[in-house]
Parts: structure tokens; C-alpha cells; sequence
């Protein structure tokens, strides 16, 4: 399956997400993957239940991953909290 239908969560307004989102699911798109890490976990699930809830309504939850990531900055390495959620309709 080698669909692109990822949609990044970094630090803009949670519906920018959702409009991303929906726009994958109305160009015919049958699965849609939100993706962040960090601080930006809360916005991807956030931006998730508001496209389920609100605007497409039989899309369903079909796979949440969590995992940690290693990140290196110049203070050194930190581990950060990822989570993907696979969106189906």
C-alpha cells in the first residue's frame, strides 16, 4: 500500500488538520493516516475526533500506533513520544 495519504500534526489550529483530513477522504482517498509527535500528540487526536464526530461520520478509527522516537538536538538526545492513527472509511 503505497498511498501518501499522511497528514503531519505539527503547531497550526487543530481544524486546519480535520480540512487536511476531509480533503483526503473527498478526493476518494479509503484510508488516512494523522501523524505527530511531541506536544502535537493532543492536536493529531483532537484533529481525529473532530473529523469523525463532526464531519465524516462513518469513518472509523481502524489502528492507533504509539511508540518513541530518538531525537538529537545540541543539548544531546531526548526521546519523544510519537502516535499515528489510521483513519478508514
Amino acid at each position: 500500500m503505497a498511498e501518501n495519504n499522511i497528514i503531519y500534526v505539527g503547531n497550526k489550529p487543530v481544524m486546519n488538520y480535520v480540512l487536511a483530513v476531509v480533503k483526503e477522504f473527498n478526493t476518494g482517498a479509503k484510508e488516512v493516516t494523522i501523524k505527530a509527535r511531541g506536544k502535537a500528540i493532543s492536536r493529531a487526536v483532537d484533529a481525529a475526533e473532530v473529523t469523525r464526530n463532526r464531519f465524516i461520520t462513518d469513518a472509523k478509527v481502524k489502528e492507533i500506533k504509539i511508540g518513541t522516537e530518538k531525537m538529537t538536538s545540541e543539548t544531546g538526545e531526548s526521546n519523544v513520544s510519537i502516535i499515528e492513527i489510521a483513519m478508514s472509511k
